[in-house]
């Protein structure tokens, strides 16, 4: 069976495998907790015990477990596996450079590691949150953009629209400067977070004071489907406004917004 783990830090979802596990406790213990996180647009730092008392799969177990989580992989922000069952460490290890979220194993006397670990992830360069009511997605940097950050913003959007069913109407980009990126990667993940994601939004607000030049000319060549219009930093409310399919305003007299047509 699957057990719930009490008293873990707060974030932390764990689980702990105590004699066979089938697919019944799946569908029992796992899914509703990986259904409501989808629906509250919530990722998880999740920490997975298979000790001493662990006995194995059964066949349908196994194949529940391998199927939950591919269905549920963009939902994970952080993932733990404690055990000493070394079938369970190799593969583990084997599948954690595929996986969308960073992935550790640890011994069972390693728990307290294990715990510290899946609750102190690398901190965000990138504050984000979806402003539900306008279905606008607000992204702010506060650091070099790095690979992962995107990945995060990619889940988060992913799943709030498949909870929702609802499109984003737009995306507002809120930076007093533009920060840059950390290495090739983080620029070639962007690249592909825009690719994945520019169909389904029609608007890209900047409100920055940053030189926009470069900035605009990049997302205009990807967001081929957007129109973008620049905003002063200060009028980060306007610009949410407009993204969101209202008429937005002028943010100082004579300034006018940069827009990409498509062709």
């Amino acid at each position: 069976m699957l057990q719930s783990i009490e008293y873990l830090p707060e974030g932390v979802w764990g689980l702990r495998a105590v004699g066979e596990v089938s697919k019944r406790d799946y569908e029992q213990v796992v899914r509703p907790a990986l259904d409501a996180a989808r629906r509250e647009g919530r990722r998880l730092q999740f920490i997975y015990h298979l000790g001493p008392e662990f006995e194995g799969f059964t066949p349908g177990g196994a194949w529940e477990d391998a199927r939950v989580g591919l269905q549920y992989i963009r939902l994970f922000e952080r993932c733990a596996v404690v055990t000493d069952v070394d079938w369970i460490r190799t593969m583990t290890r084997a599948v954690a450079p595929m996986m969308l979220c960073p992935v550790k194993v640890f011994r069972n006397d390693e728990w307290n590691e294990a715990v510290t670990w899946v609750s102190t992830p690398r901190a965000r360069s990138v504050d984000y949150r979806i402003l539900a009511d306008r279905a606008v997605l607000l992204i702010e940097p506060n650091g070099v953009l790095r690979a992962e950050d995107f990945d995060a913003i990619s889940a988060a959007v992913d799943v709030w629209i498949e909870s929702t069913d609802r499109p984003l109407r737009g995306v507002v980009v809120h930076a007093r400067a533009f920060p840059g990126w950390e290495n090739l990667g983080s620029f070639l993940r962007h690249v592909r977070f825009i690719r994945d994601h520019h169909r389904r939004v029609q608007r890209v607000a900047l409100a920055t004071d940053a030189a926009l030049a470069g900035v605009a000319t990049n997302l205009a060549d990807h967001f081929t489907q957007a129109t973008i219009k620049r905003y002063d930093y200060e009028d980060s409310d306007c610009a949410i406004a407009w993204a969101s399919g209202g008429p937005g305003e002028m943010t100082s007299a004579g300034d006018q917004p940069h827009v990409h047509a498509p062709q």
